[in-house]
């Protein structure tokens, strides 16, 4: 694809996505999507609800103008980081929606905190990956941090 995008001298963005199942979906580019658009997949939705709204929209954020570049390698970042799982020591809080696409992941790294018997994950009912990114849908559970850090930061 780096061969591809020197010649033609252009970048390729992604334009996919993976389903909840793991395969993968097409889609369009967050940039051509507003969050009234019809039929989108429900993550694409997630997304634009988020991104191409007041609520997330920034005019240098890639999820909100663009997608990513097909070459970059963020797609392996995670695979690295779980290959350390099992060296957390401290305090663990992992926080996932019930419907969030990316339940999956967080359940995945809780499974591999092997360093640490002191860890929790918590799944909020009914909320989806973007509703735990702000205070918006009323869904993140402030409290639970908040007694998280007190709980494990006070020396008392």
């Amino acid at each position: 694809m780096r061969t591809q995008d020197a010649q033609a001298n252009q970048i390729s963005y992604n334009a996919y996505y993976l389903d909840q199942d793991g395969k993968v979906a097409e889609a369009a580019p967050l940039r051509t999507v507003d969050a009234d658009t019809p039929n989108l997949p429900p993550v694409i939705k997630e997304f634009a609800d988020y991104y191409r709204t007041d609520r997330g929209f920034h005019p240098r954020s890639i999820n909100s103008n663009g997608s990513w570049a097909t070459v970059m390698p963020m797609s392996y970042m995670n695979t690295r980081l779980m290959n350390y799982a099992q060296d957390i020591k401290v305090p663990t809080l992992i926080i996932t929606g019930e419907v969030a696409h990316s339940r999956y992941f967080s359940e995945r790294a809780f499974a591999k905190l092997s360093g640490t018997n002191d860890k929790e994950l918590v799944i909020v009912p009914g909320a989806n990956h973007v509703d735990l990114y702000d205070l918006v849908s009323g869904k993140l559970p402030m409290q639970k941090f908040v007694d998280f850090f007190n709980q494990k930061l006070n020396n008392n």
